[in-house]
């Protein structure tokens, strides 16, 4: 089965095809929150545009290919979808979702910081190649009605403001872009196994501008079964409070602000 994360990162869109692939730098942002960069490598971004496909197709199990490049897993996303291609530094990505007005790719896991370009291909015609920037992480966290943090308990079950975390338990919280690991997947490899982000020393988690305990940070990386999802599993402390705001930040890019965690 394909896991969790596909759903959230897929928006309807019109299947009007037009003559080719047309976009801007604005309309390439993270898929998670739709922010702009700089991104990580292995992050999930989205691609806002007009006549980026010439229909709608969200992917499935039958699209997922055999991995050529990774000993550890049997399964990769496809680099192609319904005549869609996306061009890292002139390299086919793996690709998740495609429309007319929204194409979802997976930045290359083992793509380096620094300046790259990026571009749509629809059916062999290629959209101007846009130059964005990727740092070592960029965490960026998804999102559910209320202005809660997607996250569950240490059992899997999802946090609501029906069903909040308390103090001493441990929690889960769910992001993309904490970048390369150990080991690294492969290209759109959908890993099998726990992988540790190497930028771990730079990763800070505050509850309403507090710092947490970084002994408290338990586990950062990706999240076994699905490509380009992580998680941050963290030791919830008394005295956090209600509902803290939640930030997750890695080097100096800026934190995802508004994001609550629900807490009693």
């Amino acid at each position: 089965m394909i896991r969790t994360w596909l759903a959230l990162a897929v928006l309807s869109a019109g299947i009007a095809r037009g003559a080719g692939p047309s976009y801007s730098a604005a309309g390439i942002v993270n898929a998670s929150n739709y922010t702009s960069g700089p991104f990580a490598p292995n992050s999930v971004i989205a691609v806002f545009g007009v006549g980026l496909a010439r229909s709608t197709h969200a992917l499935a199990d039958a699209d997922l290919v055999a991995c050529t490049s990774s000993l550890l897993a049997a399964r990769c996303l496809p680099l192609e979808l319904n005549y869609v291609r996306v061009y890292v530094q002139d390299q086919p990505v793996p690709l998740l979702f495609v429309s007319d007005g929204q194409v979802n790719f997976l930045m290359s896991s083992v793509e380096s910081a620094g300046p790259v370009k990026v571009r749509v291909v629809t059916e062999g015609i290629t959209g101007p190649e846009i130059t964005v920037t990727l740092v070592d992480a960029a965490p960026a966290l998804f999102s559910i009605a209320g202005g809660y943090a997607i996250a569950t308990d240490a059992a899997g079950k999802l946090l609501t403001a029906d069903a909040p975390a308390h103090a001493g338990d441990t929690v889960v919280v769910y992001a993309t872009g904490l970048g390369q690991t150990s080991p690294n997947p492969a290209v759109g490899e959908i890993p099998n196994y726990a992988a540790t982000m190497l930028a771990f020393a730079s990763l800070k988690v505050t509850f309403n501008g507090t710092a947490v305990d970084p002994s408290l940070i338990k586990y950062a990386g990706v999240t076994p079964g699905s490509a380009g999802l992580y998680q941050v599993n963290l030791y919830l402390p008394e005295g956090t409070g209600n509902d803290p705001e939640i930030q997750v930040t890695a080097g100096n890019v800026p934190a995802q602000t508004g994001l609550k965690l629900p807490l009693r």
